[in-house]
């Protein structure tokens, strides 16, 4: 996958129209067989450029964790939400990843003027939104909230991992 970094024009634009505090939202494991889905909100602060943020998937794991604690020192607000894996057996997945992004949302404080989502609108979300096709790889805000979203999944995933470290099949490591 090609790296491009995300840029701020679009959160720039919806300034110029008076919106402030503008939170990225994306969310990671929908595609995965184990675990929660796992989503992320994020409101930058303008004034402290982060350099380096991209989308999740075209940076490394250390590069990931560096700037998991840039951003959750540097933004103005940031949450942290999942489905765990019995609410996505009862939702479906899709329902459950858009629950966990409304929860990453409204556990913001303070809560966002507008929120730019990766893809989708958020369902029952009483405020202003925008879904953003690709929104990972065009806009910082949610470009920043797929790293700590990835970086939260992995850790968890990891924990899990180290109190049975089995395979998909049952047949522990050699």
């Amino acid at each position: 996958m090609v790296k491009t970094r995300a840029m701020r024009t679009l959160e720039n634009a919806f300034r110029r129209f008076g919106f402030h505090r503008i939170a990225g939202i994306d969310e990671v494991g929908r595609g995965c067989l184990a675990g929660p889905v796992v989503a992320a909100a994020v409101v930058l602060d303008p004034e402290r450029y982060i350099p380096g943020i991209h989308d999740s998937k075209t940076v490394t794991a250390l590069e990931r964790e560096r700037l998991y604690g840039v951003i959750t020192r540097k933004a103005i607000a940031w949450s942290v939400a999942s489905a765990q894996p019995a609410e996505i057996d009862v939702m479906n997945i899709h329902r459950a990843s858009l629950e966990a992004m409304r929860r990453a949302i409204m556990t913001l404080a303070p809560l966002p003027d507008l929120v730019l989502v990766d893809a989708f609108r958020v369902p029952e979300l009483m405020m202003a939104q925008r879904g953003v096709l690709h929104g990972d790889r065009r806009c910082t805000s949610i470009a920043a909230a797929s790293i700590l979203a990835k970086v939260t999944r992995d850790r968890e995933m990891l924990a899990h991992h180290s109190t049975d470290p089995r395979d998909l099949h049952g047949i522990p490591p050699i």
